[in-house]
């Protein structure tokens, strides 16, 4: 769908889509101007009503391509009158569906379209309240709506378009039963749109299957964007913290993503960070949901410049201005080094991706180099000048001081007030209470207490307690061999996801 302007000549920009004014305004305010290459190819098929199949890196403008004919068709038509959501996305993480659910309401603003976000880690009873009035638009994890569905809080016969966001990271965290389910609920006549940044054969079944004749945008999926500049570090496991204060300390640094392989070496690093005075805060998959939001919202605002982040992040989320993406641990797979360092030189901004690569990761880079269809280009470590020698480790600062980047469940508590080893803590911020001892700390969520139990919402799990069972402010309740209460934070749900 195109337009001209009234001298016969093409529009240009997003005029040329022929956009309702609530849309063209919005679009305006978002400050976009020129239409990126997915949302070129991919917005006149999908505002026609086609089936699209985009196929783009991270950072391209996916989300645009698809929320603009959402609100396109429901401003334009009426709904049928089955009630429920006449849209429905769906995104494999939490962090993915708050930030579309933002971008819908950003183009939405203007207009009387209404979206809700639906993901676990936050009560339920909020989101059946939301659902209970008009709803255009869900947004939605696979988990938490099946849930909401089999308990009748939400009718999906009455959805006209669905979204699969980042479908080849669902199938990867093994929501592909559950995205059978959620097809078999919605109505056999409907619009679909289908964006992921690979297409593995299993994605590529689905999209066979839910697909009618698509317009397929493909866009190149193996290379980093040209805006990334990316290379290698090669060096010791024990020179890793070093070359990182190194880079940090550089004039070009001004914020970073940092990745790390597991949740505990994520936490560990953020404590590191922060005790070096760096302005650090840990993203992880044990974090409770509103702890994960203080996260991301205080990386956005710039109360931290650094997020030391586990894959979880990885994915889809559009943060403006990241100069910096640290692979402090080499990713796991060749398509996972493409979305880590797609967190910068996004939106058509410069960025710097560094890798640290010990002799151990020879077997990855070297299929990361494969996938890529070229080498990476090595830098010495020297160039950095000198650096500490230090190995990474959990710390237990005494009396349980508080340290940002903490939250979660899990993980053996330190020393309490009163000198015993406390049972096993959600979040060490607030240290674990010793035998008949209590401490208070102010925990990545918020001020908590834990008295011979856990902190922040976390389950509690350690030789020694006041009582058989723990229950946790979340809403659910945790049973273990030592317990106590746990309060502030809400439940965990699991890395990074719905469930």
């Amino acid at each position: 769908m195109t337009k001209n302007s009234t001298d016969g000549r093409q529009a240009t920009g997003f005029a040329r889509f022929d956009l309702p004014s609530q849309l063209m305004r919005a679009v305006e305010a978002a400050g976009y101007t020129s239409p990126r290459p997915i949302q070129e190819q991919g917005l006149p098929a999908a505002l026609e009503g086609r089936d699209v199949l985009g196929l783009a890196q991270t950072g391209t403008g996916k989300t645009a391509a698809f929320v603009l004919p959402i609100l396109d068709r429901l401003i334009r038509t009426k709904p049928k009158g089955k009630g429920g959501p006449r849209a429905l996305v769906v995104a494999p993480t939490r962090e993915l569906a708050a930030q579309v659910h933002s971008e819908f309401e950003s183009l939405g603003r203007f207009t009387q379209i209404t979206a809700t976000p639906v993901f676990g880690g936050v009560p339920i009873a909020r989101q059946e309240r939301a659902l209970r009035g008009k709803m255009d638009v869900v947004v939605a994890c696979p988990g938490r709506l099946l849930d909401l569905y089999g308990q009748g809080a939400v009718r999906l016969d009455g959805v006209e378009v669905l979204v699969l966001d980042e479908a080849d990271h669902m199938f990867d965290m093994g929501f592909l039963p559950d995205l059978r389910r959620i097809l078999k609920a919605l109505p056999p006549r409907r619009q679909n749109l289908l964006f992921s940044a690979t297409m593995p054969r299993e994605i590529r079944k689905l999209a066979d299957t839910i697909l009618h004749n698509p317009k397929v945008v493909e866009l190149s999926q193996t290379k980093p964007a040209e805006t990334i500049a990316h290379g290698l570090y090669p060096l010791d496991e024990n020179d890793k913290i070093g070359a990182l204060d190194a880079i940090l300390a550089s004039k070009e640094f001004k914020s970073a993503i940092v990745f790390t392989r597991t949740k505990r070496r994520a936490k560990q690093l953020a404590q590191h960070l922060d005790l070096r005075k760096h302005r650090a805060i840990a993203l992880q998959g044990n974090m409770s949901q509103p702890q994960r939001v203080r996260a991301m919202e205080g990386f956005r605002s710039g109360t931290y410049d650094i997020l030391v982040a586990t894959d979880i992040a990885a994915r889809g989320l559009d943060i403006a201005g990241v100069s910096h993406v640290i692979n402090f641990d080499v990713p796991n797979t060749p398509e996972a080094y493409t979305h880590r360092i797609g967190r910068t030189g996004r939106s058509e901004c410069t960025g710097t991706a560094y890798t640290f690569v010990t002799y151990e990761d020879k077997d990855q880079v070297r299929a990361i180099e494969k996938r890529l269809g070229a080498p990476i280009e090595r830098h010495d470590v020297r160039e950095l000048g000198p650096i500490e020698s230090t190995k990474l480790r959990a710390l237990k600062p005494a009396g349980g001081g508080p340290v940002r980047g903490q939250g979660g469940q899990g993980g053996r508590g330190g020393r309490g007030a009163s000198g015993g080893r406390g049972p096993g803590v959600g979040a060490r911020s607030g240290g674990g209470g010793g035998r008949g001892g209590s401490s208070r700390g102010p925990g990545a969520s918020g001020p908590g207490r834990s008295s011979g139990g856990g902190f922040a919402g976390g389950s509690s799990r350690g030789r020694s307690g006041s009582k058989p069972a723990g229950s946790s402010a979340g809403g659910r309740s945790r049973r273990g061999p030592s317990g106590g209460s746990s309060s502030g934070g809400g439940s965990s749900f699991g890395a990074g996801v719905d469930r």
